[in-house]
């Protein structure tokens, strides 16, 4: 069974109105026949009441016509025309019967005309018309029948029913394409409830506006319904991960007070240990904070990438690793991301941190609109990482180089941070020979 509805009701329909059609064939050829069969009727029994009329009987019995039926049919052998009066022991028939006879029944109607089909002469199947009179008191009951040939009512039923066909035939492709037409205006309504689908999608406070159609309107309301519970098991979900995330600064605060203490104390290398786990502890704690206010606020308006980028690598200038690098902004005017202007470098941040890291001497930002969404991309040209760990860093909490402090573990917040906002981090090998770290969102999985 098709998955598409709308094949699925042109299918129906078109089977429906091919049965229609089918039944309207087979019942208006019975109509034509019915037609054929009175029209026949009529002229044979215009022609038996002359030749009644014309009816002689001589004394002695003999039969006779005071005046021959015009039809010329009737002078020509086996021409699929005939009659004949038969009674009292004589029968008179026309010439087209030749040596033939049509079989009298013994119960033919004396008041009225009587039209049945029966086997006639030369091995044709005729309408046979019928009755029997009486011309006067002293002859004999006389029965008088007219035959024609039932083949000229099949040759004209065949080649009505051929040309009813291709009408037919031309009429479903008609009604084929009106239903097309209509099961497209019918689902006009949905195509629109499958667009206003994609905004709630990419905003989930946004609602359906209520439809005019009643027929589409408890599909509306359940939708609605549905966000609305979904909306409301997301804010539960944000708010537990951000009561943990702040429930986890005391223990961390704690922390840092206890590799203090033993740093004063001369325990340096357990200081600069418990310094680790704090720092990615914290660091893990901020983005999962991030990502909790990336959520509930939904799509942001957009804030422009390039001034962020810019503001963050006046700032990356001032610092000891940023001083040795040269940086470049060539992110294109009008890139949006479909964030915040704080959630934007929320996210950038630990990309170009990671680039500062371990850039030799250069960083690239780029970015661009397209069609289908919006790509960034940060460029070092450091040592980049093995192409078989490309794919890493996207797991949340890994790291590539334990020789370096957080290298991989900003790059997995920065992941998160992008999903949080409808996008994706990719890592692949940059033209400068390091990493190229390439965020992507796509209009088509915008929240």
């Amino acid at each position: 069974m098709t998955r598409s509805l709308r094949l699925r009701l042109l299918l129906g329909a078109g089977a429906a109105i091919l049965v229609a059609l089918l039944v309207a064939w087979i019942f208006m050829g019975l109509l034509f026949e019915r037609h054929l069969e009175r029209r026949m009727a009529v002229e044979l029994t215009g022609d038996a009441t002359r030749l009644a009329a014309a009816l002689t009987v001589a004394p002695d019995g003999r039969l006779g016509l005071s005046e021959p039926l015009p039809d010329p049919r009737l002078q020509t052998p086996a021409s699929g025309f005939y009659w004949q009066v038969s009674g009292g022991g004589r029968v008179l028939r026309s010439r087209s019967l030749w040596d033939e006879t049509l079989a009298a029944p013994p119960d033919a109607p004396a008041d009225e005309w009587g039209l049945r089909r029966a086997a006639g002469p030369f091995d044709q199947e005729v309408f046979l018309l019928e009755r029997q009179v009486q011309p006067d008191a002293d002859s004999p009951p006389l029965t008088i029948q007219l035959a024609q040939d039932a083949s000229a009512i099949a040759t004209a039923q065949a080649e009505f029913g051929r040309e009813l066909a291709g009408f037919l035939a031309a009429l479903w492709l008609v009604l084929i394409a009106a239903a097309w037409l209509q099961v497209h205006l019918g689902l006009q309504p949905l195509r629109g409830l499958r667009d206003r689908l994609a905004a709630l999608r990419s905003n989930s406070s946004a609602r359906l506006d209520e439809p005019w159609l009643n027929d589409v309107r408890p599909l509306t309301e359940a939708i609605n319904e549905l966000a609305e519970a979904r909306e409301a098991d997301l804010q539960k979900a944000r708010a537990r991960a951000s009561d943990l995330a702040h429930g986890l600064k005391t223990p961390l605060a704690a922390l840092k007070a206890q590799s203090r203490r033993l740093r004063e104390a001369g325990q340096t290398e357990i200081a600069d240990g418990l310094d680790r786990s704090i720092a990615a502890l914290a660091a893990t704690t901020e983005a999962e904070l991030a990502r909790s206010r990336i959520a509930a606020a939904g799509q942001g308006g957009g804030a422009d990438a390039r001034d962020s980028v810019e503001q963050l690598i006046s700032v990356l200038e001032q610092t000891d690793q940023g001083e040795a690098i040269a940086f470049t902004n060539d992110i294109a005017d009008g890139v949006a991301p479909p964030l915040s202007r704080d959630d934007l470098t929320e996210l950038i941040g630990p990309l170009l941190e990671n680039a500062v890291r371990f850039a030799r001497r250069q960083v690239v930002a780029r970015g661009r609109t397209e069609d289908a969404g919006v790509v960034l991309w940060i460029d070092d040209d450091g040592p980049g990482i093995p192409s078989t760990e490309l794919t890493a860093p996207t797991g949340r909490g890994v790291r590539l180089d334990q020789t370096s402090q957080g290298q991989g573990l900003g790059l997995s917040i920065a992941a998160g941070l992008a999903e949080a906002s409808g996008g994706r981090l990719t890592l692949s090998r940059s033209a400068l020979g390091g990493l190229c770290v390439e965020v992507r969102w796509n209009h088509d999985d915008a929240r």
